[in-house]
């Protein structure tokens, strides 16, 4: 296997730039969205009265520079990336949701789609995780990439991804939308592993018959052929047994496609006898006058999958063979589940399992470009396959490979390539003095995670929290809580007073120690205001240090120094939990080149030619 690779930054620029053309097999992205926004407001703008529940959105998704330039890399097409129809169709989008936090949403994911396509493999496939707010925007964009291409629209599954809600004006909404598509259409040009769910126990008893080697059909007779003469195959003699003889022909009964769960559409009706005698679904005894259809149940029988996963609780018992209740696989995250990893958006493992070993073979490619905590990864690391993710947070990056380690071992994440993470004092000051204040939030988070191994829980900045930037539950005998570090990173302009703020942040959330970490060299009056703070001991443990220490991004750099306490047993499970757990889209992205009138000039209205294409897959 090619060694799995993690991605920090930007994912348009890191697909543009890193990733080959036709070298995934599968890329599943759930991209940010806030479903929360009244659905109304989207299409009519957002009003003033709902502007402080809608800002985290405007502040993710805004129409400015970013959106402007994207938007006319679209309608310019200098490099031939798009498609006639994906300009004519944003061109549209553009007149009718006017330059809003939606269209810059659009916008920004069509840029990343037409990468996708281009990356995946001739056999791939292509997951988009959505809600239904935006489900059906994202649709029509992924038509006008895919389909001009030679692609080929396969699903719109259903998810249900909560259990209910007490809404008095409408009906619950309990689901998401997941987009399948494949890079090219026709039988066989996908990776399909015909993913089946167990049988109900109400159909095993109805089709079935329990006899002392099982569960076996309860078909008799001349099952495998119809009354009459056909011509064509169907009447042709088959392994020494002709129905013309006999005024007969063969006809293969659904129920019996249905137990193989194979596609039998493009087969001829000797190919198709030829699968079940090859499949063990025929048997041809000497002596009797017809081929005998017979099979018992094995563990790979089911029902084909169909494109509702919907998790039904209280019905275990009714899924033949198992103690699960319906779709338990796929169930969504309860609030104590103990996959959670703080992340508000977190699939279970269930799902993406499903997904990848429906669409995958072993040793094969799987990306997730908006990977988040790393479910997809985590997932695709357990099955044995390769994988690819990306993301634009360093706290992201740190919760996966904490996660790999947890789940694999240190081995498995040592072996992980990293790409865009600082690897020496350059690269760790370039992204130190960012002029966005909140890609500056990224060398803190990079800097407290990696001095703790990535084991720190990184604080969100509020009031009560003052200058904490990340806490650390070390281990010394006790429970949770009982013993840990606060920690602060600051990326210059250190003073003396930021240690007497620090001790101060200590006592004041009770923490047994504190820690600064400072890309500036700190002063020796400042390393004196420390070591007055005195010394943490405790004898149990064996620990003895000073208080609050100063750590130089220089020496975790350069000298690889990291915390020497051990992280509290409960803390992988717990502590990180408390974690923001955010995917914030930060700007890495390149000043505006074009001039902002011409960018923002009005596009008339025009027709989106946009092919539609039935779901032609049979079984899917």
């Amino acid at each position: 296997m090619s060694p799995n690779r993690l991605y920090y930054g930007d994912n348009l620029q890191i697909l543009r730039t890193r990733v080959r053309d036709e070298s995934v097999h599968l890329c599943y992205i759930d991209p940010p969205f806030n479903s929360k926004r009244k659905y109304n407001q989207i299409y009519n703008r957002v009003g003033k009265e709902d502007e402080a529940q809608e800002q985290a959105f405007i502040d993710t998704w805004k129409w400015e520079d970013e959106a402007c330039i994207g938007y006319q890399q679209i309608l310019s097409n200098h490099e031939a990336r798009f498609t006639e129809q994906t300009i004519e169709l944003i061109k549209g989008l553009h007149s009718v949701l006017g330059e809003e936090s939606l269209l810059a949403y659009l916008v920004s994911i069509t840029l990343r789609l037409v990468e996708i396509n281009r990356v995946l493999a001739l056999d791939g496939s292509f997951y988009l995780h959505c809600d239904p707010t935006a489900s059906h925007y994202l649709k029509i964009i992924v038509d006008s990439i895919f389909l001009p291409n030679g692609g080929d629209y396969k699903n719109e599954i259903i998810w249900r991804r909560t259990g209910s809600h007490n809404k008095t004006t409408r009906f619950a909404p309990i689901h998401d939308v997941i987009l399948f598509y494949t890079k090219y259409t026709g039988p066989g040009a996908h990776i399909w592993s015909h993913a089946k769910r167990p049988y109900m126990v109400g159909h095993v008893l109805e089709n079935f018959v329990d006899d002392v080697r099982g569960w076996r059909t309860n078909y008799y007779g001349n099952v495998l052929t119809g009354s009459g003469i056909r011509g064509g195959e169907s009447g042709k003699a088959w392994r020494g047994f002709d129905p013309t003889a006999k005024r007969r022909h063969w006809a293969i009964p659904k129920a019996i496609v249905e137990d193989l769960g194979e596609d039998f559409s493009e087969l001829t009706q000797h190919q198709k006898l030829d699968r079940l005698f090859e499949t063990g679904y025929i048997k041809i005894v000497e002596g009797q006058a017809w081929p005998i259809y017979e099979h018992y149940l094995t563990p790979s029988d089911g029902q084909v999958l169909s494109d509702l996963w919907t998790y039904q609780p209280y019905t275990n018992g009714t899924v033949f063979g198992t103690n699960e209740g319906i779709d338990e696989e796929v169930r969504w995250l309860s609030p104590k589940d103990q996959e959670r990893l703080g992340y508000e958006t977190q699939k279970p493992e269930g799902l993406l399992e499903r997904i990848i070993r429906s669409s995958t073979k072993h040793g094969q490619t799987v990306l997730d470009a908006y990977c988040g905590c790393g479910t997809t990864v985590a997932v695709a690391q357990k099955i044995d396959r390769n994988w690819i993710g990306i993301d634009i947070t360093y706290h992201a990056i740190a919760t996966i490979l904490a996660r790999l380690e947890d789940k694999f071992g240190k081995v498995v994440a040592d072996s992980v390539v990293l790409d865009g993470i600082p690897k020496d004092l350059k690269s760790a000051v370039a992204l130190a003095h960012k002029k966005d204040d909140r890609v500056r939030k990224e060398f803190e988070k990079w800097a407290i995670l990696t001095y703790t191994n990535n084991r720190a829980v990184i604080r969100k900045k509020a009031g009560a929290d003052g200058g904490i930037d990340g806490v650390y539950y070390f281990w010394d005998g006790g429970e949770l809580g009982s013993a840990k570090m606060v920690l602060q990173a600051k990326s210059g302009g250190v003073q003396r007073k930021d240690i007497a703020a620090l001790r101060g942040d200590m006592e004041k959330h009770g923490a047994a120690l504190a820690c600064l970490i400072t890309l500036d060299k700190p002063t020796e009056p400042m390393r004196k205001d420390a070591r007055a703070a005195g010394f943490y001991e405790n004898k149990a443990r064996g620990i003895k240090c000073d208080r609050i220490r100063i750590v130089r991004v220089e020496d975790i750099i350069r000298n690889g120094e990291r915390i020497d306490l051990a992280l509290h047993p409960e803390a992988t499970n717990k502590a990180r939990r408390e974690s923001e757990g955010q995917q914030l889209t930060l700007d890495f992205k390149p000043p505006p080149t074009h001039n902002e009138a011409e960018l923002k000039k009005t596009v008339q209205s025009v027709k989106i030619p946009i092919s539609r294409r039935a779901d032609k897959s049979g079984t899917n």
